[in-house]
């Protein structure tokens, strides 16, 4: 479990270094996107995943790492966005947005321990195919949840959802940096 965290952090730090270095070029410009366009955003990537999966080949020069990285950076956003709500200009300091990212990074660390405990490191025993596969699923329901306006009868939230498709990428990352 120990290892686990380690590398938890270790891809969470490299996603974060992305999203600063990302957030001093274009600042916060993000705010101004509704959660049902960052669940696109994530779709996007996804499904770009799952096509390079599938083909086995590229036609730009970035593979599944930067994608997968993307979603755990769009993921925070989402969740960002779900508390604040979306903003009309890009109205966030640098300072309050990484604030608000480790805040985000350190819950979803939390979760993936708890899930770890309970389900042994399972994650472990998957192929990275299947976690692009889940994290679409669980874009396809956000999307059924935000045609319901966020309302749900029995199920977890949108918040829920981007917390797992952080950590199916974080999965997703782990095994690419270091191995099966």
């Amino acid at each position: 479990m120990k290892d686990t965290k380690q590398q938890f952090e270790h891809v969470i730090a490299i996603c974060r270094d992305l999203f600063a270095k990302k957030l001093h070029d274009y600042g916060a410009a993000w705010r101004i996107m509704r959660p049902s366009s960052v669940t696109d955003q994530i779709f996007i990537k996804a499904n770009r995943i799952r096509s390079i999966e599938t083909k086995g080949v590229t036609m730009v020069d970035e593979g599944i790492r930067s994608e997968f990285m993307a979603i755990v950076n769009y993921g925070i956003i989402g969740l960002i966005q779900l508390e604040l709500g979306y903003a009309e200009t890009d109205d966030m300091t640098e300072a309050r947005a990484l604030e608000l990212y480790d805040q985000y990074a350190k819950q979803a660390l939390e979760l993936m321990l708890a899930k770890n405990h309970d389900y042994d490191e399972a994650w472990r025993s998957m192929r990275i195919s299947s976690y692009t596969d889940l994290i679409l699923m669980k874009i396809y329901r956000t999307k059924q949840i935000e045609g319901h306006d966020g309302a749900t009868l029995v199920s977890e939230g949108i918040d829920a959802n981007y917390m797992d498709m952080i950590n199916y990428s974080v999965f997703g990352l782990i095994k690419l940096e270091f191995g099966e």
